[in-house]
Protein backbone atom coordinates (compact mmCIF):
# COMPACT_ATOMS: atom_id res chain seq x y z
CA UNK A 1 0.00 0.00 0.00
CA UNK A 2 0.91 3.83 -0.31
CA UNK A 3 0.02 5.64 2.38
CA UNK A 4 0.26 9.12 3.39
CA UNK A 5 0.61 10.33 7.17
CA UNK A 6 0.25 13.52 8.76
CA UNK A 7 0.85 14.18 12.37
CA UNK A 8 2.15 16.85 14.62
CA UNK A 9 5.90 15.70 14.11
CA UNK A 10 6.77 17.88 17.56
CA UNK A 11 7.70 16.04 20.34
CA UNK A 12 4.62 13.99 21.82
CA UNK A 13 3.37 10.84 22.36
CA UNK A 14 0.75 10.94 19.04
CA UNK A 15 4.12 12.05 17.20
CA UNK A 16 6.21 9.44 18.21
CA UNK A 17 3.51 6.99 17.82
CA UNK A 18 2.43 8.13 14.21
CA UNK A 19 6.06 8.27 13.25
CA UNK A 20 7.20 4.49 14.25
CA UNK A 21 4.08 3.56 12.64
CA UNK A 22 5.28 4.37 9.16
CA UNK A 23 8.64 3.02 9.92
CA UNK A 24 6.92 -0.13 11.22
CA UNK A 25 5.15 -0.23 7.85
CA UNK A 26 7.66 0.94 5.77
CA UNK A 27 9.56 -2.32 6.81
CA UNK A 28 6.82 -4.33 5.71
CA UNK A 29 7.01 -3.14 2.30
CA UNK A 30 4.53 -0.24 2.40
CA UNK A 31 5.46 2.98 0.98
CA UNK A 32 4.74 5.23 3.43
CA UNK A 33 4.66 9.54 2.84
CA UNK A 34 4.72 11.90 6.07
CA UNK A 35 3.15 15.35 4.44
CA UNK A 36 3.72 17.90 7.75
CA UNK A 37 5.46 21.24 8.14
CA UNK A 38 8.72 19.66 9.29
CA UNK A 39 10.32 16.34 9.71
CA UNK A 40 9.28 14.18 12.76
CA UNK A 41 11.33 13.94 15.53
CA UNK A 42 11.36 10.34 15.18
CA UNK A 43 12.09 10.29 12.15
CA UNK A 44 16.06 9.47 10.72
CA UNK A 45 17.18 11.40 7.53
CA UNK A 46 16.66 8.53 5.50
CA UNK A 47 15.04 5.18 5.72
CA UNK A 48 13.80 2.70 2.63
CA UNK A 49 10.42 3.31 1.59
CA UNK A 50 10.02 6.28 3.53
CA UNK A 51 9.30 10.01 2.15
CA UNK A 52 8.43 13.35 3.98
CA UNK A 53 6.78 16.03 1.99
CA UNK A 54 7.13 19.48 3.72
CA UNK A 55 4.06 21.95 3.65
CA UNK A 56 5.36 25.06 3.40
CA UNK A 57 2.84 28.26 4.68
CA UNK A 58 3.39 31.06 2.96
CA UNK A 59 3.75 34.48 4.86
CA UNK A 60 1.53 37.46 3.63
CA UNK A 61 1.04 40.29 5.29
CA UNK A 62 -3.02 39.65 5.19
CA UNK A 63 -3.15 36.86 7.01
CA UNK A 64 -2.38 37.53 10.82
CA UNK A 65 -2.30 34.00 11.41
CA UNK A 66 -1.28 31.52 8.02
CA UNK A 67 -3.70 29.30 7.28
CA UNK A 68 -1.70 26.01 7.96
CA UNK A 69 -4.77 23.61 7.60
CA UNK A 70 -5.43 24.81 4.30
CA UNK A 71 -1.59 24.72 2.92
CA UNK A 72 -1.21 20.90 4.63
CA UNK A 73 -4.74 20.32 2.30
CA UNK A 74 -3.05 21.15 -0.94
CA UNK A 75 -0.33 19.42 0.08
CA UNK A 76 -1.81 16.25 0.73
CA UNK A 77 -3.63 16.82 -2.96
CA UNK A 78 -0.17 17.28 -4.22
CA UNK A 79 1.18 13.97 -2.65
CA UNK A 80 -2.14 11.89 -3.82
CA UNK A 81 -1.96 12.62 -7.03
CA UNK A 82 2.21 12.52 -7.81
CA UNK A 83 2.31 9.32 -6.27
CA UNK A 84 -1.02 8.15 -6.21
CA UNK A 85 -1.52 7.22 -2.81
CA UNK A 86 -4.20 4.58 -1.66
CA UNK A 87 -5.05 6.44 1.58
CA UNK A 88 -4.22 9.18 3.89
CA UNK A 89 -4.33 8.22 7.74
CA UNK A 90 -4.11 11.27 10.08
CA UNK A 91 -3.31 11.53 13.93
CA UNK A 92 -5.57 14.25 15.66
CA UNK A 93 -9.09 15.08 14.77
CA UNK A 94 -8.39 18.94 13.97
CA UNK A 95 -6.95 20.08 11.59
CA UNK A 96 -5.46 17.02 10.15
CA UNK A 97 -9.09 15.07 9.59
CA UNK A 98 -10.54 18.12 8.39
CA UNK A 99 -7.69 19.45 5.92
CA UNK A 100 -7.54 15.44 5.09
CA UNK A 101 -11.64 16.11 4.23
CA UNK A 102 -10.92 18.87 2.00
CA UNK A 103 -7.92 16.83 0.20
CA UNK A 104 -10.61 14.49 -0.55
CA UNK A 105 -13.05 16.83 -1.73
CA UNK A 106 -10.40 18.07 -4.21
CA UNK A 107 -9.86 14.98 -5.18
CA UNK A 108 -13.16 13.35 -6.01
CA UNK A 109 -13.00 14.00 -9.75
CA UNK A 110 -10.30 12.44 -10.25
CA UNK A 111 -9.16 9.93 -7.37
CA UNK A 112 -12.82 9.64 -5.68
CA UNK A 113 -11.48 6.35 -4.24
CA UNK A 114 -8.86 7.44 -1.78
CA UNK A 115 -9.58 6.97 1.91
CA UNK A 116 -9.28 8.90 4.91
CA UNK A 117 -8.25 7.02 8.14
CA UNK A 118 -8.17 9.15 11.72
CA UNK A 119 -6.65 8.21 14.76
CA UNK A 120 -8.21 10.01 18.08
CA UNK A 121 -5.10 10.22 20.54
CA UNK A 122 -6.36 12.67 23.45
CA UNK A 123 -6.50 15.98 23.60
CA UNK A 124 -7.73 16.48 20.27
CA UNK A 125 -11.68 14.98 21.68
CA UNK A 126 -10.93 15.69 25.57
CA UNK A 127 -9.69 19.13 25.46
CA UNK A 128 -9.71 21.39 22.28
CA UNK A 129 -12.39 19.28 19.99
CA UNK A 130 -14.96 20.41 23.07
CA UNK A 131 -13.81 24.03 22.62
CA UNK A 132 -17.20 25.80 21.92
CA UNK A 133 -14.83 27.29 19.09
CA UNK A 134 -13.80 23.82 17.68
CA UNK A 135 -16.70 21.72 18.37
CA UNK A 136 -18.74 21.26 15.59
CA UNK A 137 -15.43 21.48 13.61
CA UNK A 138 -14.55 18.42 15.18
CA UNK A 139 -17.68 16.36 15.38
CA UNK A 140 -18.04 17.14 11.49
CA UNK A 141 -14.07 16.09 11.08
CA UNK A 142 -14.61 12.74 13.04
CA UNK A 143 -18.15 11.66 10.98
CA UNK A 144 -16.35 12.74 7.64
CA UNK A 145 -13.26 9.65 8.14
CA UNK A 146 -14.01 6.76 6.39
CA UNK A 147 -12.34 4.62 9.28
CA UNK A 148 -11.55 6.09 13.24
CA UNK A 149 -9.30 4.58 15.39
CA UNK A 150 -8.78 5.35 19.05
CA UNK A 151 -6.04 4.37 21.26
CA UNK A 152 -8.11 3.07 24.28
CA UNK A 153 -11.47 2.23 25.46
CA UNK A 154 -11.53 5.25 27.56
CA UNK A 155 -11.45 7.45 24.34
CA UNK A 156 -13.25 5.75 22.55
CA UNK A 157 -16.13 6.53 25.26
CA UNK A 158 -15.20 10.02 25.56
CA UNK A 159 -15.63 10.27 21.65
CA UNK A 160 -19.13 8.80 21.75
CA UNK A 161 -20.43 10.68 24.59
CA UNK A 162 -19.24 13.88 23.44
CA UNK A 163 -19.60 13.70 19.55
CA UNK A 164 -22.75 11.57 19.39
CA UNK A 165 -21.01 9.19 17.07
CA UNK A 166 -21.91 5.86 16.99
CA UNK A 167 -19.60 3.76 19.33
CA UNK A 168 -19.37 0.93 17.14
CA UNK A 169 -17.49 3.05 14.27
CA UNK A 170 -14.71 3.65 16.59
CA UNK A 171 -12.32 0.67 16.50
CA UNK A 172 -9.64 0.84 19.36
CA UNK A 173 -6.18 -0.07 18.25
CA UNK A 174 -3.45 0.95 21.27
CA UNK A 175 0.11 2.66 21.10
CA UNK A 176 2.48 0.17 21.06
CA UNK A 177 6.58 -0.28 21.92
CA UNK A 178 9.31 -2.23 20.04
CA UNK A 179 10.55 -4.79 22.51
CA UNK A 180 14.16 -4.60 21.41
CA UNK A 181 14.24 -1.46 21.76
CA UNK A 182 12.75 -0.96 25.66
CA UNK A 183 15.01 -3.99 26.06
CA UNK A 184 16.86 -3.20 29.68
CA UNK A 185 19.17 -5.61 29.43
CA UNK A 186 20.54 -3.82 25.94
CA UNK A 187 21.85 -0.68 28.16
CA UNK A 188 24.91 0.80 30.42
CA UNK A 189 23.49 2.57 33.78
CA UNK A 190 23.99 5.56 32.27
CA UNK A 191 22.64 7.43 34.92
CA UNK A 192 23.87 5.81 37.59
CA UNK A 193 27.35 5.98 36.31
CA UNK A 194 27.19 9.48 36.89
CA UNK A 195 24.91 9.80 39.99
CA UNK A 196 25.48 8.57 43.44
CA UNK A 197 25.24 4.73 42.83
CA UNK A 198 23.40 4.10 46.43
CA UNK A 199 20.89 6.67 45.73
CA UNK A 200 17.35 4.98 43.55
CA UNK A 201 16.38 6.80 39.94
CA UNK A 202 12.65 7.99 39.66
CA UNK A 203 12.05 9.38 36.07
CA UNK A 204 9.19 11.62 34.99
CA UNK A 205 8.77 11.94 30.93
CA UNK A 206 6.13 14.57 29.46
CA UNK A 207 5.46 17.99 27.27
CA UNK A 208 5.58 19.39 31.49
CA UNK A 209 1.53 20.92 30.43
CA UNK A 210 -0.46 21.33 33.03
CA UNK A 211 -2.29 18.18 32.82
CA UNK A 212 0.87 16.63 33.47
CA UNK A 213 1.18 17.91 37.29
CA UNK A 214 5.21 18.27 37.28
CA UNK A 215 4.37 20.09 40.75
CA UNK A 216 3.05 16.28 41.91
CA UNK A 217 5.87 15.05 40.55
CA UNK A 218 8.36 16.98 42.65
CA UNK A 219 6.55 16.56 45.96
CA UNK A 220 6.00 12.84 45.10
CA UNK A 221 9.80 12.55 44.91
CA UNK A 222 10.58 14.89 47.96
CA UNK A 223 8.20 12.50 49.89
CA UNK A 224 10.12 9.77 48.61
CA UNK A 225 13.80 11.07 49.07
CA UNK A 226 13.80 11.49 53.07
CA UNK A 227 12.74 8.06 53.55
CA UNK A 228 14.77 6.37 50.85
CA UNK A 229 17.42 8.37 49.58
CA UNK A 230 16.76 9.18 45.50
CA UNK A 231 16.96 11.40 42.54
CA UNK A 232 14.40 12.75 40.08
CA UNK A 233 15.49 12.71 36.58
CA UNK A 234 13.27 15.20 34.84
CA UNK A 235 12.95 14.60 30.78
CA UNK A 236 11.16 16.51 28.27
CA UNK A 237 10.34 20.39 28.38
CA UNK A 238 6.85 22.93 28.63
CA UNK A 239 5.43 25.77 30.10
CA UNK A 240 5.25 24.07 33.74
CA UNK A 241 8.97 23.27 33.52
CA UNK A 242 9.47 26.81 35.31
CA UNK A 243 7.05 25.71 37.84
CA UNK A 244 8.79 22.11 38.73
CA UNK A 245 12.28 24.47 39.10
CA UNK A 246 10.38 26.17 41.54
CA UNK A 247 8.59 23.16 43.37
CA UNK A 248 12.26 21.54 43.98
CA UNK A 249 13.85 24.47 45.15
CA UNK A 250 10.53 25.30 47.78
CA UNK A 251 10.72 21.55 48.72
CA UNK A 252 14.99 21.47 49.27
CA UNK A 253 15.44 19.14 46.79
CA UNK A 254 16.65 20.77 44.07
CA UNK A 255 20.49 19.32 44.32
CA UNK A 256 19.17 16.11 43.44
CA UNK A 257 16.47 16.99 40.73
CA UNK A 258 17.70 17.02 37.35
CA UNK A 259 16.47 18.59 33.93
CA UNK A 260 17.71 16.99 30.89
CA UNK A 261 15.43 18.82 28.65
CA UNK A 262 13.58 17.36 25.52
CA UNK A 263 15.65 13.94 24.51
CA UNK A 264 14.99 11.32 21.43
CA UNK A 265 16.01 8.19 22.84
CA UNK A 266 14.86 7.43 26.40
CA UNK A 267 15.21 3.85 26.54
CA UNK A 268 18.76 4.14 27.80
CA UNK A 269 17.82 6.31 30.39
CA UNK A 270 14.53 4.52 31.34
CA UNK A 271 16.77 1.38 31.59
CA UNK A 272 18.63 3.20 34.94
CA UNK A 273 15.33 3.90 36.67
CA UNK A 274 13.57 1.96 39.54
CA UNK A 275 10.41 4.24 39.10
CA UNK A 276 8.41 6.28 36.50
CA UNK A 277 5.78 8.58 37.93
CA UNK A 278 2.80 10.08 36.07
CA UNK A 279 0.59 11.80 38.76
CA UNK A 280 -1.40 13.42 35.79
CA UNK A 281 -5.29 14.34 36.06
CA UNK A 282 -5.95 13.26 31.85
CA UNK A 283 -4.09 10.68 30.32
CA UNK A 284 -6.15 8.95 27.10
CA UNK A 285 -3.37 6.14 26.81
CA UNK A 286 0.00 6.83 28.52
CA UNK A 287 2.57 6.06 25.90
CA UNK A 288 5.45 7.38 28.05
CA UNK A 289 3.92 4.63 31.08
CA UNK A 290 3.99 2.38 28.50
CA UNK A 291 7.85 2.72 27.38
CA UNK A 292 8.77 2.62 31.25
CA UNK A 293 6.91 -0.59 31.90
CA UNK A 294 8.34 -2.46 29.02
CA UNK A 295 11.75 -1.14 29.94
CA UNK A 296 10.38 -3.21 33.38
CA UNK A 297 10.52 0.15 35.33
CA UNK A 298 6.84 0.16 37.82
CA UNK A 299 4.69 3.05 36.99
CA UNK A 300 3.35 4.88 40.25
CA UNK A 301 0.35 7.20 38.61
CA UNK A 302 -3.17 7.88 38.93
CA UNK A 303 -6.51 6.91 38.11
CA UNK A 304 -7.19 8.86 35.17
CA UNK A 305 -8.11 8.26 31.17
CA UNK A 306 -6.94 5.38 30.02
CA UNK A 307 -4.18 4.65 32.02
CA UNK A 308 -5.72 2.08 34.11
CA UNK A 309 -5.40 0.36 30.56
CA UNK A 310 -1.91 0.44 31.07
CA UNK A 311 -0.68 0.39 34.40
CA UNK A 312 -2.04 -2.79 36.08
CA UNK A 313 -2.63 -1.24 39.76
CA UNK A 314 -0.93 -2.94 42.17
CA UNK A 315 0.78 -5.50 40.09
CA UNK A 316 3.17 -3.64 37.43
CA UNK A 317 2.46 -0.35 39.85
CA UNK A 318 0.55 1.95 41.56
CA UNK A 319 -2.58 3.79 40.19
CA UNK A 320 -3.96 6.82 43.29
CA UNK A 321 -6.92 9.28 42.62
CA UNK A 322 -5.53 12.01 41.16
CA UNK A 323 -3.94 14.78 43.96
CA UNK A 324 -3.31 11.99 46.32
CA UNK A 325 0.55 12.85 46.68
CA UNK A 326 0.84 11.28 49.86
CA UNK A 327 -0.85 8.35 48.43
CA UNK A 328 1.21 8.10 45.62
CA UNK A 329 4.66 8.56 47.51
CA UNK A 330 3.38 5.93 49.91
CA UNK A 331 3.04 3.66 46.76
CA UNK A 332 6.92 4.09 45.46
CA UNK A 333 8.39 3.71 48.98
CA UNK A 334 6.55 0.17 49.76
CA UNK A 335 8.19 -0.83 46.16
CA UNK A 336 11.32 0.45 46.56
CA UNK A 337 11.78 -1.06 50.29
CA UNK A 338 10.77 -4.56 48.98
CA UNK A 339 13.22 -5.64 46.85
CA UNK A 340 11.65 -8.70 45.79
CA UNK A 341 8.37 -7.01 45.40
CA UNK A 342 9.77 -4.41 42.88
CA UNK A 343 11.69 -7.28 41.28
CA UNK A 344 8.59 -8.97 40.33
CA UNK A 345 6.76 -6.17 39.28
CA UNK A 346 9.49 -5.33 37.37
CA UNK A 347 9.62 -8.30 35.48
CA UNK A 348 5.48 -8.56 35.11
CA UNK A 349 5.85 -5.01 33.60
CA UNK A 350 7.90 -5.71 30.76
CA UNK A 351 6.44 -9.45 30.10
CA UNK A 352 2.80 -7.87 30.04
CA UNK A 353 3.89 -4.66 28.21
CA UNK A 354 5.24 -7.08 25.56
CA UNK A 355 2.21 -9.20 25.56
CA UNK A 356 -0.07 -6.97 24.93
CA UNK A 357 1.52 -3.86 23.47
CA UNK A 358 4.05 -5.17 20.80
CA UNK A 359 5.02 -3.64 17.90
CA UNK A 360 4.34 -6.87 15.66
CA UNK A 361 1.16 -6.90 17.10
CA UNK A 362 -0.41 -3.07 16.96
CA UNK A 363 1.15 -2.81 13.37
CA UNK A 364 -0.49 -6.17 12.16
CA UNK A 365 -4.12 -4.78 13.79
CA UNK A 366 -3.45 -1.02 11.88
CA UNK A 367 -3.09 -3.09 8.29
CA UNK A 368 -5.55 -5.17 8.79
CA UNK A 369 -7.79 -1.51 9.62
CA UNK A 370 -6.19 -0.46 6.03
CA UNK A 371 -7.39 -3.47 4.02
CA UNK A 372 -10.43 -3.56 5.45
CA UNK A 373 -11.18 0.35 4.83
CA UNK A 374 -10.14 0.48 1.46
CA UNK A 375 -12.74 -2.41 0.86
CA UNK A 376 -15.49 -0.49 2.68
CA UNK A 377 -17.56 2.34 2.23
CA UNK A 378 -17.71 5.47 4.20
CA UNK A 379 -20.95 4.96 6.54
CA UNK A 380 -21.76 8.70 8.77
CA UNK A 381 -22.36 8.76 12.55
Amino acid sequence: MKIGITCYPTYGGSGAVATELGIALAHRGHEIHFITYQQPFRLPSFLPRIFFHEVDVGRYPLFEYPPYDLALAVRMHEVVLTHKLDLLHVHYAIPHATSAWIAREMLAPTRPDIKVLTTLHGTDITIVGQDPSFYAITKFSIEKSDGLTAVSRYLKTETSSAFGCAGERIEVIPNFIDPAVYDRSRYEPQLRAQMDAGRKVLIHISNFRPVKRVRDVVDIFARVTREIPSVLVMVGDGPDRVDAEQEARRLGVSEHVYFLGKLESVAPLLASADLFLLPTSSESFGLSALEALATGVPVIGTLAGGLPEVVRDGETGALCAVGDVEGMAGAAIALLRDPERWQAASTLAADDARARFSLDEVVGQYEDFYTRSLNGTHEPC
